[in-house]
């Protein structure tokens, strides 16, 4: 267990001129702040920041994070005030923990809104100060290390925001050791039968395989001594969620799965990696597009490294990376190496480039689940590099068109392009851009962008651009139409166009709950209201609640699983293209005529509608456990007899309905279910995709 002197003799360690004093200070207000309280399986809570003061020492970290580490949740759980910690702790302290400080004395609507604002407000803390994800990073990994003590329903939520969000930015900002735990935690929690199972696999075959990696290693080592070129060479294990992922990927068992166990070579100079991969290619044959060189064009995140992959002795693959010291501290801490204690003023410009993407997205989004998706939109895809007609380097998503990298130059060449030139040929907007194109674009000062582009652009800046102008334009538009129809309807009445600005107006504002006149104009050239609705409440006085227009109702007799904010008994049917189940996060369309159509928040097709921004409305789960939703469920697996009838009984003992099914078998002997299933909620489909995917000969389950 940490102790306060385990953890400042580590600090002392690698910073013998460390502020000790503040990291004991910092100690004993967190322990006094936190004396009452005890963790959920019955330790000393003090045990919490401890810990994660101590992950924030093994990077190396300086004493003001140090300190923060140790004060993080001081502000939020206990009764000191952020104040406090500024008039104990300087105002760089009282920053870093007011920056993790949840927004608990706000209100929120729904779960999801506090998590995003929570989520929004560190990451704009985060655009001034790293350091800020670098605490919640140890304290998430903390939480993450001693999660088992807490109910499921808490574990997978954490875990799948941990995979969803943590991850991801952990590996943007370059730290990978980090990312690769965060994914093993997540993986254990989230599927620990298969994470056993691969950890067992894995162990098997690197007991068979250490023979065989030595005796490369050996021929490496000579090679290198000959050639008097330094090097530092150990094995590499793919850790677990990696071979799960390429297991899923590439649709193959873990037998396949050829490039499990590498090797790492650590060597001096740049000109040696060059000379050692000359040395591997001469040794074995390299295996078509596995060679990668990060170092003449590194990663975003400023990873730097040669890759390549070969057929070593016997036919096995080998895999190897090929990098200098320094890249090797890069790759494992990322932008943390750049903020170590003996860099006191920060990050330098060079260094800036890890966060340039976040400090464009805080920018450009105020909304905060746009914002979220936009950061998750960021840290998550493969790219490509392709070049300016200057020769600049512009690193895109994978699939980028032109129309993505017209916005990655800047906003105004994205509103005004209207095509491209690729090597010098004019190509389509909607060409995917393949690594070493040089783009140029072409721009017209009338131009707009189009509605057409977010069905191809790929990219979260140039996706949210194209929406903030589309979203603007269209406002502008239905302002023109809302005014028109309302004072056209105002004088169908024969009233003063005066009304307009009464005091009945600022009524009917409230009764619509709109905050100014321009919103309800925007509701009325969207058709959400009526301008007959409108001036009848401007004209009469009317009690009771206006019916939602165009809402069709369903009899009182009628079970609804849904309900809708301010509206009773409206009819709804759910998505077809997504089928949400209970305990999915959801949100409703309003159809012409139909009612309202359910869709889950992450349905493609809400992208879409989602430009219709003003037919979305707040929807939300009754909780009537009677009831069951459809949901589609596709299922891949090893096509061989029994295999459908061993799901099907698998199904039915989870006490599930299937109320359809389709079949294909492929020619490579994989088979093909396509299932309509009525299910209760989400914990179960979690649970029966879950028994689903350890049957023997499943290869894939998604919904």
């Amino acid at each position: 267990m940490t102790t306060v002197n385990k953890l400042i003799e580590k600090v002392l360690d690698y910073n013998p001129k460390a502020d000790v004093e503040t990291i004991k200070k910092a100690y004993i207000f967190s322990r006094e702040a936190h004396c009452s309280q005890r963790r959920v399986e019955g330790s000393p809570y003090i045990h919490h920041p401890l810990a994660v003061a101590n992950i924030l020492a093994d990077m190396k970290l300086d004493t003001s994070t140090i300190a923060a580490g140790l004060l993080h949740d001081t502000v939020e759980d206990t009764g000191a005030l952020t104040e406090d910690i500024k008039d104990m702790f300087g105002s760089e302290v009282a920053f870093l923990v007011d920056a993790l400080t949840k927004l608990s004395r706000v209100e929120f609507k729904t779960k999801e809104e506090a998590q995003a604002e929570n989520f929004r407000k560190m990451l704009l803390a985060m655009s001034k100060d790293v350091r800020v994800i670098l605490i919640k990073f140890a304290d998430r990994l903390h939480n993450m290390r001693t999660i088992a003590h807490l109910p499921e329903e808490k574990r997978r939520r954490i875990a799948e925001e941990t995979l969803d969000i943590y991850a991801p930015l952990a590996n943007r900002l370059g730290i990978g050791w980090l990312r690769t735990e965060f994914e093993d935690l997540s993986f254990r929690t989230l599927m620990p039968d298969l994470f056993n199972d691969l950890q067992k696999k894995v162990a098997k075959r690197k007991e068979e395989q250490k023979k065989y990696i030595d005796e490369v290693k050996k021929i490496i080592e000579d090679k290198l001594t000959a050639a008097g070129i330094p090097a530092k060479i150990r094995g590499r294990v793919k850790h677990f969620y990696g071979i799960y992922q390429k297991t899923v990927k590439q649709k193959i068992p873990f037998e396949q799965v050829h490039d499990v166990i590498g090797l790492r070579i650590v060597t001096d100079t740049v000109g040696h990696c060059y000379d050692m991969l000359g040395i591997i290619h001469s040794l074995w044959p390299l295996v078509p597009g596995r060679f990668k060189d990060f170092i003449s064009l590194p990663k975003s995140n400023m990873y730097q490294s040669l890759h390549t992959t070969v057929v070593g002795p016997g036919g096995d693959r080998v895999e190897f990376q090929i990098r200098t010291e320094d890249m090797n501290d890069i790759a494992e801490e990322g932008i943390a190496a750049h903020w170590r204690y003996k860099e006191k003023d920060g990050i330098d410009k060079k260094n800036t480039r890890y966060i340039a993407w976040l400090r464009d997205l805080v920018k450009d989004i105020s909304d905060a689940k746009e914002f979220l998706e936009a950061v998750k939109g960021e840290v998550i895809p493969e790219t490509v590099y392709v070049f300016t007609p200057k020769g600049e380097i512009k690193e895109l998503q994978v699939d980028s068109t032109p129309v993505d990298f017209a916005y990655a130059i800047h906003t105004q060449v994205g509103h005004k392009c209207v095509g491209a030139k690729v090597g010098g040929r004019i190509v389509p907007l909607r060409y995917k851009l393949n690594s070493g194109d040089a783009v140029e674009i072409i721009t017209s000062p009338s131009h707009g962008p189009s509605k057409d582009w977010l069905k191809f652009a790929v990219t979260q800046r140039a996706k949210s651009r194209i929406k903030q102008w589309i979203k603007t334009e269209e406002r502008k538009q239905s302002i023109e139409l809302g005014t028109s129809l309302v004072e056209e309807e105002v004088r169908r009445h024969s009233l003063p166009l005066s009304i307009l600005k009464s005091a009945k107006m600022e009524e009917a504002l409230k009764h619509f709950s709109h905050n100014s006149i321009e919103d309800l104009y925007v509701s009325v050239g969207y058709g959400k209201i009526s301008a007959h609705q409108v001036v009848n409440r401007l004209a009469f006085e009317k009690s009771g609640e206006a019916e939602l227009p165009k809402l069709v109702k369903i009899p009182k007799d009628k079970k609804s699983v849904i309900s809708i904010k301010g509206v009773d008994n409206v009819l709804y049917h759910v998505a077809k293209c997504c089928f949400p189940v209970p305990g999915d996060n959801i949100v409703g369309f309003i159809t012409k005529g139909k009612g309202v159509t359910i869709h889950r928040k992450e349905c493609a097709n809400l992208e879409r509608l989602a430009l219709d921004g003003e037919r979305l409305i707040e929807v939300q789960w009754s909780h009537d456990s009677d009831i069951t939703s459809p949901t589609r469920l596709y299922i891949e697996t090893m096509d061989k007899p029994g295999i459908l009838a061993n799901l099907s009984a698998l199904i039915s003992s989870a006490d599930v309905n299937i109320s359809s099914l389709k079949a294909n078998a492929t020619y490579d002997k994989r088979a093909l279910f396509e299932l309509i299933l009525e299910i209760k909620n989400r914990r179960q489909l979690a649970g029966l995709v879950n028994k689903i995917s350890q049957m023997d000969g499943i290869l894939n389950v998604r919904r």
